[in-house]
This record gives C-alpha cells, sequence and structure tokens, in this order.
C-alpha cells in the first residue's frame, strides 16, 4: 500500500471533518487541470495521518494536513513535468526541527521567489528548537510558523539537490540525484548562544549552494 493509498480516518470529529472538507476544496483550486479529485483528497487524507499519530492538537492537524498536501503536490506535479523551472533543494536532518529548518529558512529568505526549498526529517519532532526559532529570529527570519514533517517519495524525486544533515543511512538514496552532505553540530537541547554558530554556518553553506545554483542571494 503507498502513501496515497491509505485508508480514511474513522475517528474524526465534526469540526476536523468540516477543515478536511475546506482544504480539499481549496487544493482542488490550486490544482484544478493537474491533479484530480480522489488524488488530491488521497494526498490529503494520508498527510493527515502523518501527523495524526504525536499531534498534540489535534484542532490544528487539518491546517498541518493541508500544507504538507499541498508541498507533497507541487513535488508530484514537478515531477510529472508540470514545473516552472525553479531550481529545488531539499534539506533532510533527523527530526526536522533545527538544521534542515534553519537551512529552509535562509534559503527561502535569500532567494525568494528566485527558487524553491523544502525540509524533512527521518524522525520528524514535535516542534521546532526553540533556539533556533530565536537565533533565526536575530536575522529577521520567521520559522516559528513551520513544523516537523517527515519526506516522501515524490519530494526527494522533486528535488534538484538534496541537503543531508546527520541523518545517516536513513536518508533517501536514488539514483542520478545530487547530493551533498553538511556536517553540521546537531542544535537540540542546546541555548542560543550554542545555536548561534551553527546558525553561522548554515548560513554561510546556503549563500554558497545559492552561487553554485547561480541564484543572486536577495540579502
Amino acid at each position: 500500500m503507498t502513501d496515497t493509498e491509505q485508508p480514511r480516518r474513522h475517528d474524526l470529529s465534526i469540526d476536523q471533518q468540516l477543515a478536511l472538507r475546506t482544504a480539499a476544496t481549496r487544493l482542488h483550486g490550486e490544482f484544478d487541470g493537474v491533479f484530480g479529485t480522489e488524488t488530491i483528497e488521497q494526498f490529503l487524507h494520508s498527510s493527515y495521518d502523518q501527523f495524526a499519530g504525536h499531534s498534540t492538537i489535534p484542532n490544528f492537524l487539518p491546517l498541518l494536513a493541508e500544507r504538507f498536501a499541498r508541498q507533497r503536490l507541487h513535488a508530484l506535479a514537478k515531477v510529472e513535468g508540470h514545473h516552472d523551472g525553479k531550481p529545488t533543494v531539499l534539506f533532510l536532518c533527523v527530526h526536522n526541527a533545527g538544521r534542515s529548518q534553519m537551512a529552509m529558512g535562509f534559503f527561502q529568505h535569500l532567494a525568494g521567489d528566485q527558487a524553491l526549498a523544502w525540509s524533512g526529517g527521518s524522525e520528524p519532532g514535535h516542534e521546532i528548537n526553540p533556539s533556533a526559532i530565536t537565533a533565526m529570529h536575530e536575522r529577521g527570519i520567521n520559522i516559528a510558523t513551520e513544523f516537523p514533517k517527515p519526506w516522501t517519495d515524490e519530494i526527494v524525486r522533486a528535488a534538484d539537490v538534496v541537503i543531508t544533515m546527520g541523518c545517516g543511512d536513513a536518508c533517501p538514496i536514488f539514483p542520478g540525484k545530487r547530493y551533498l552532505d553538511w556536517e553540521l553540530e546537531d542544535p537540540a537541547g542546546k541555548s542560543v548562544d550554542d545555536v548561534r554558530p551553527v546558525r553561522d554556518e548554515i548560513e554561510r553553506r546556503v549563500r554558497g549552494l545559492l552561487d553554485e545554483l547561480g541564484v543572486p542571494a536577495l540579502a
């Protein structure tokens, strides 16, 4: 059974069902002419299942599912040839709560709409590292609205470059894909003072990556 073939959940509240129907309507509007109803709803519900097992705030689940399903559908569209040619980079670490989120934050901030960045984790955590949030806020970048998430096959396949940060053997390997391994200290459990050097090294590497991709940094 694939990610998109998982059975629908039957334990949803009325509010959650309504929120998912509303999310499906929005996704239908965004991907009209690209994907049919069945594909969109399968991705939405399987994305919901990705977070349902460990979420502490059930009312947020439909929103997380919609955001993750949107990313996955954009990735699948690119894999199937529906894309605008923008470079796409995927940042992977273990918990998707610190290093990969900071890297994605810098990439999005510096690249603007010239390129696309995603992130994921081999063992997604429950929340973004507070010290990483504070350290990035010091640079004027808000990663507090992000959330730890796994990667999926279509997301990895759609990336032009995959940056790994300590996920080891769990990192997905696809033949022909460009991989870069960034050895960076894990900021988990560290203070803001300890995270700042990691943050600064990530920024340096992201700027170098943008230069390699031919994407001029905006700041």
